[in-house]
């Protein structure tokens, strides 16, 4: 819902990050991989509960995430940098989850659970939708950066950082944050299910 209001303010620092790595000729696919290492850091510091490690590793993924777009469209993406990105995102971002069920079971755990359920309603929702409309060979309205067919919805990607922000700020505050988290990617699911189907129809 945030994403096309926060890719205006975030773009110029980003494509300054970028400048660098567009001189030396660094390909998209590494940044993209090299962010999801980082990314996968965060998972041992959460179970260790190195909520400040945590919440830098994190921010750094979204960094090279955001890297990566913009040395992709310079160069020309391709479907094999959009299919690695799009993957490692939504195993980065359920990690994460996991990591906080680790840092505190008896706490955590269910929340957690929950969490990655409704992760898998927006995820599906979201990649069963392009999948459709690519193999109709339709091209709905979707914005320009993305480099599959989109659907947008109450929570995406600037929402699920802020999220990581407030986990991370206010660890003991997870289960509650996690299931309002989980009701939120519960209405884009049931959005996203029901704008595809009429839209495929």
């Amino acid at each position: 819902m945030l994403d096309r209001w926060s890719a205006g303010w975030v773009k110029r620092p980003l494509e300054g990050l970028a400048a660098p790595l567009k001189a030396r000729g660094v390909h998209a696919d590494r940044v993209t991989v090299a962010g999801f290492g980082i990314g996968l850091l965060a998972v041992p510091a959460l179970a260790m509960k190195w909520y400040g490690i945590a919440l830098l590793l994190i921010l750094a993924n979204r960094i090279a995430d955001g890297i990566d777009g913009i040395l992709a469209r310079d160069a020309g993406p391709s479907d094999a940098g959009g299919f690695l990105d799009i993957v490692l995102d939504f195993i980065f971002y359920s990690a994460v989850v996991v990591g906080f069920a680790l840092a505190d079971p008896g706490r955590n755990a269910l929340a957690a659970a929950v969490l990655i359920f409704s992760f898998v309603g927006t995820g599906s929702s979201f990649l069963g939708f392009a999948a459709m409309v690519e193999k109709q060979g339709r091209s709905p309205e979707v914005p320009a950066a993305k480099s599959i067919h989109y659907l947008e919805g109450l929570t995406e990607g600037t929402e699920t950082i802020l999220f990581y922000v407030a986990i991370c700020l206010f660890p003991e505050a997870f289960p509650a944050l996690a299931l309002m988290f989980a009701a939120a990617c519960g209405i884009t699911t049931v959005t996203r299910i029901r704008r595809a189907y009429r839209a495929l129809v």
